[in-house]
């Protein structure tokens, strides 16, 4: 048996304990287990795709939740039904064709996605020509203007009463779908020819320009890609929260999907799950410093807030200190596993 075909059936093998194991969760595992499955789901997804365009091409961008916005609101309001919006639009009547258009859970998250790369490719052209930090702070301006715009477009997003009772279809099987679907291309995408340039502009954009290679272009591709997929995590997030609002898309969510790409590893598709599982079940399970604690006679007060705080302090470490994350640019892979186990047998 050669290796494509060894890695293609372990693959399928991979996926199928992966379907017994939320099989068994959804069966065994409460409520608030589940949604932090969900949430690992969702997280990788936006990882792979700041990822992409951070890791993998080398462009700095703070706009993930503008993106993320996008594809909540053009979800959300394609799978309420008339009746849902005309009971929401409180201060304002929402305006036709939105009242009325409709659209199944899964073609509206890939509408959503659509919507968020068309706007990524909007802000590409212009803002790409920058580089750097300059380039961190436009995108980060883009995605301010959104969240603006969200508020004050009451016509059509319900303005800074958001959206709520939005139907629940973004459960565990939808979003570990879109996660292996997300994967999946990115492993294609990035192993072709054109994940080749990309990886090449971001180690040498001067030599990559030297060979002759259109790299305004390829970063515009890889943004608007980038855009898209976090369109999908949006929408899948809005969907998995049920209600969405334009406070929700602040700078803060950014962080978080940064701070998840940057500890997986900058250039790892691996590191981008496994740092989503991880800081994923850490944010959560650090919520217990932002509680009363009683030890013995003393009560220490809780303080709000303080588990972002720890999650920053240890984002500066890991970038002073172990700046490739946790995976560096390296992959899980069936070769690699299999030729470490083979180099241990030689070794004994």
């Amino acid at each position: 048996m050669d290796k494509k075909t060894r890695n293609f059936i372990l693959n399928l093998c991979g996926i199928g304990v992966l379907g017994l194991f939320l099989y068994w969760a959804q069966g065994n595992l409460d409520g608030y287990k589940i949604q932090v499955l969900n949430l690992v789901a969702v997280n990788a997804i936006l990882a792979l795709s700041l990822n992409l365009i951070y890791g993998f091409t080398g462009m700095f961008s703070l706009g993930h939740a503008g993106f993320m916005a996008i594809g909540a609101y053009v979800c959300a309001i394609l799978i309420l039904s008339p009746a849902q919006k005309q009971a929401l639009w409180i201060l304002e009547p929402i305006i036709w064709p939105f009242s009325v258009i409709g659209a199944p859970f899964v073609v509206a998250v890939f509408i959503g996605g659509l919507i968020a790369s068309f706007f990524g490719l909007l802000i590409a052209i212009p803002v790409l020509r920058l580089g750097g930090d300059y380039l961190g702070i436009a995108t980060l301006g883009f995605a301010e203007i959104i969240r603006v715009v969200l508020t004050n477009l009451t016509p059509i997003t319900n303005g800074a009463l958001g959206i709520k009772g939005i139907p629940s279809y973004a459960n565990i099987w939808w979003n570990y779908g879109w996660l292996l679907f997300t994967l999946y291309f990115m492993v294609k995408f990035l192993n072709s020819n054109f994940g080749n340039v990309l990886k090449a502009i971001r180690d040498d954009e001067i030599a990559a320009k030297n060979m002759g290679i259109d790299t305004f272009r390829y970063r515009v591709i890889s943004f608007t890609i980038g855009a898209f997929f976090a369109g999908i995590g949006g929408a899948l997030m809005g969907s998995l929260i049920t209600t969405i609002d334009p406070k929700m898309f602040i700078f803060l969510l950014t962080f978080n999907v940064l701070m998840i790409t940057v500890a997986g590893g900058l250039g790892s598709l691996s590191g981008s799950i496994l740092g989503s599982f991880i800081i994923t079940i850490l944010l959560e399970w650090l919520r217990f410093v932002e509680n009363p604690l009683t030890i013995g006679s003393f009560e220490i007060p809780g303080i709000p807030g303080m588990r972002m705080v720890i999650f920053s302090l240890a984002l500066i470490f890991i970038i002073l200190f172990r700046r490739e994350g946790i995976m560096g640019m390296r992959e899980i892979t069936w070769d690699g596993i299999f030729a470490r186990f083979n180099k241990g047998g030689k070794t004994e």
